[in-house]
C-alpha cells in the first residue's frame, strides 16, 4: 500500500485533463464525443495548503498568499474509497504536462476486448496513457504495462514505444478499418537489455560482413547502439512471394541500411543482396495468424509494413522456424530502427527509482506490537520484518480455520479452504484452456519464469502450472495428494508437499525445484 502512494507522489507534473467515460464495446478505436466533460485542472503541488472549503468546493480558488487554517487532508488509504470527483480530480493529476491545450479521446481495449474511452493530450506518449491506466486500476507499476497497436484487418501488431506519440501512430489509421489501441503487459519488452544470450544466438550474429567474426554478447547491446558499428543479423527466413500465395525460403541480412535477402545461397556479396526494406518509414509487426490468415508454413511470422502505404500487398511478409528467430530478427530490427532511443526508455523507469518521494502518510506509519498489555513501537528493522511475517502466516492459519468444515479446529483442509485461498490470487485463471493459457502467457512475453495457474481441463480437480523456459511453454500437472486425511499439493509425486497453492507458487518463485527456472512473472488481467 505504500508502495502504490510513493508512486502517486513521484509520478512527476501531471497534465491538463484525463476524462474517463467508461466501459464499453465497439470498434471504433478514435473519436471525438461531446458528452465527455473535460476534468478540472491539475492539483495543487504536495506543499500548497488547501482549505477544507477548496476540497469540498472543487470550483472555489484560493488567491495568492491566502493561508489556510486548517490542516491538510490525510491521504486516503483506501483510493478505490475515494467519491468519484476527488478520484478524478486524483486522475487529472495523473498526465504529463503538455505544450498545447488540444486534447483527443481514443478508446484503448483490454485482453477481454473490453474498452474504455480517455480524453488526454494530443502529444500524449505511450508511457503517459501506460501510466494513466495503471493508477486508475491500481496495479502495480513493474514497467511491463504496454502499449500496442492492434491491425484487425490485417491480422498484425507491434509494441508502441514508449516514446512514441500516440496520436501520430492514430493518424495512419484507415478510417474504414477496425484499428485498436490494446494495454496488457508485455515481460520481454526490454528483456533484452538484461539477458541478449537469450535473444541474438550466435550463429545469427556477427560483427560485419567483412570480417565474420563473432560479437561477445557482453558488447552486443553496445554495437547496436552506437551508429559507428556495423552489427549484423542473418539467416534463413520464408518469404512470400509478391502477387502470389505461395512462400519461399531465402537466406537474409539485416543492416543498418535496411534488409536484404541474397539471390545465390548464403553469399553476402554486394551483387547478390537485394534490398526489401528499410526502418525509417516502416515499422516491424508480428503477425497473429500467419497460417491461417497469411498461408505461411510456421506460425513465427513477422512483417515489415511500411508507414505510407497500409494495404496488404504492401507488406513485407516473412516467416521464421521458430520463435526464438523470430524474436531475434523482430528484437534487432527494433534497435536498428530506434536505437539509444530504447536503452533511455529502458533506464527512465529505474531513474525515477534512486530518489523516492516518501508522501506523509508513509513517513507517519511506523510498526506496532499489540501483543502484550500495552503496544509498542517496533524500533528493530529485523524484529519488525519477522512481525510482519508472522502476521501473514497467523492470517493464513486463521484463513484456513474458518473455512474448515464445520468450524471445526481439526488441522484437516476441506476443498472450499484451499479453493478460497488461491482464486483471489492474480497468477490463477479458473477456467482457462491449454490454448487460451499459451496464447496469454506468448501475449505478455515468451522469457524465463512467466507463469499462470489454472484448472486442469483433462483431469477434474486438479490443478496446471503453465510455464515459459527458452520461449517455450511448459504444462505441468499439480495433483492433490491425500495423507492420512489432510489435502496436499505436489508437483512431483508428493515428494514436495504443499497446503494450498500459494506456499507452492512461494516455494517455487524461491526455488527451482522439478521445473526448468524460478516463477518469476505471473500473467495478470485487468479489467479497464
Amino acid at each position: 500500500m505504500n508502495n502504490t502512494l510513493e508512486d502517486v507522489h513521484t509520478s512527476g507534473s501531471l497534465g491538463e485533463k484525463a476524462g474517463v467515460s467508461g466501459r464499453v464495446k465497439g470498434n471504433v478505436s478514435c473519436f471525438s464525443s461531446p458528452s465527455l466533460i473535460p476534468l478540472h485542472g491539475p492539483l495543487q503541488p504536495p506543499n500548497a495548503q488547501l482549505s477544507r472549503n477548496a476540497v469540498c468546493q472543487g470550483n472555489r480558488k484560493i488567491e495568492e498568499g491566502e493561508e489556510s487554517l486548517l490542516a491538510a487532508p490525510v491521504p486516503s488509504l483506501f483510493p478505490e474509497l475515494i467519491p468519484s470527483t476527488v478520484s478524478s480530480l486524483v486522475s487529472d493529476c495523473l498526465l504529463p504536462s503538455t505544450k498545447s491545450g488540444a486534447t483527443q479521446v481514443i478508446k484503448v481495449y483490454n485482453e477481454d476486448n473490453t474498452s474504455r474511452t480517455v480524453e488526454v493530450p494530443t502529444d500524449i506518449t505511450a508511457r503517459d496513457i501506460c501510466q494513466l491506466f495503471v493508477l486508475k486500476n491500481h496495479c502495480i507499476d513493474d514497467h511491463s504495462w504496454t502499449l500496442f497497436e492492434h491491425l484487425t484487418h490485417l491480422s498484425i501488431e507491434r509494441i508502441i514505444e514508449d516514446h512514441e506519440s500516440v496520436m501520430e501512430v492514430l493518424s495512419g489509421w484507415a478510417m474504414d478499418t477496425d484499428s485498436r489501441l490494446y494495454f496488457r503487459k508485455n515481460y520481454a519488452k526490454y528483456e533484452f537489455f538484461n539477458k541478449p544470450l537469450d535473444f541474438f544466438p550466435d550463429h545469427m550474429v556477427s560483427i560485419s560482413s567483412e570480417t565474420n567474426g563473432m560479437m561477445n554478447h557482453s558488447q552486443l547491446i553496445q554495437t547496436f547502439l552506437n551508429s559507428s558499428t556495423c552489427p549484423e543479423i542473418h539467416g534463413h527466413l520464408h518469404a512470400k512471394e509478391q502477387g502470389r500465395k505461395s512462400w519461399k525460403k531465402f537466406y537474409f541480412v539485416l543492416r543498418r541500411s535496411g534488409l536484404y535477402f541474397s539471390n545465390k545461397g548464403t553469399s553476402k556479396e554486394p551483387r547478390h543482396l537485394q534490398f526489401i526494406a528499410e526502418f525509417s518509414d516502416g515499422d516491424v509487426y508480428t503477425l497473429l495468424s500467419a497460417r491461417k490468415i497469411h498461408g505461411a508454413p510456421t506460425d513465427y511470422g513477422f512483417c515489415v509494413k511500411s508507414t505510407k502505404r497500409g494495404s496488404p500487398r504492401d507488406l513485407k511478409l516473412l516467416c521464421a522456424d521458430d520463435e526464438q528467430t523470430r524474436t531475434c530478427w523482430v528484437t534487432a530490427m527494433r534497435l536498428f530502427k530506434y536505437g539509444m532511443q530504447l536503452y533511455q526508455n529502458f533506464i527512465q523507469p529505474h531513474q525515477k527509482q534512486k530518489t523516492p518521494m516518501r508522501s506523509i502518510s508513509e513517513n507517519s506509519l511506523v510498526a506496532m506490537d499489540f501483543s502484550g498489555h500495552k503496544s509498542r513501537v517496533i524500533e528493530n528493522p529485523s524484529e519488525a520484518l519477522s512481525v510482519a511475517v508472522e502476521e501473514g502466516l497467523s492470517w493464513r492459519r486463521k484463513s484456513c480455520h474458518r473455512l474448515s468444515s464445520h468450524g471445526s479446529p481439526s488441522t484437516s483442509q476441506s476443498p472450499m479452504s484451499n479453493i478460497a485461498l488461491h482464486m483471489a490470487q492474480p497468477w490463477f485463471h479458473s477456467k482457462l484452456s491449454r490454448e487460451e493459457a499459451h496464447r496469454l502467457i506468448t501475449q505478455q512475453g515468451l522469457i524465463d519464469g512467466v507463469f499462470l495457474l489454472r484448472d486442469s481441463q483433462s483431469n477434474p480437480n486438479t490443478f496446471v502450472l503453465s510455464l515459459c523456459h527458452t520461449q517455450r511453454i511448459k504444462h505441468f500437472q499439480i495433483l492433490p495428494v491425500d495423507e492420512e486425511g489432510e489435502l496436499f499439493y505436489s508437483l512431483d509425486d508428493g515428494h514436495t508437499r504443499f497446503t494450498d497453492l500459494i506456499q507452492l507458487v512461494e516455494f517455487y518463485q524461491l526455488n527451482r525445484g522439478v521445473l526448468p527456472c524460478k516463477l518469476k512473472h505471473h500473467c495478470a488481467r485487468i479489467t479497464l
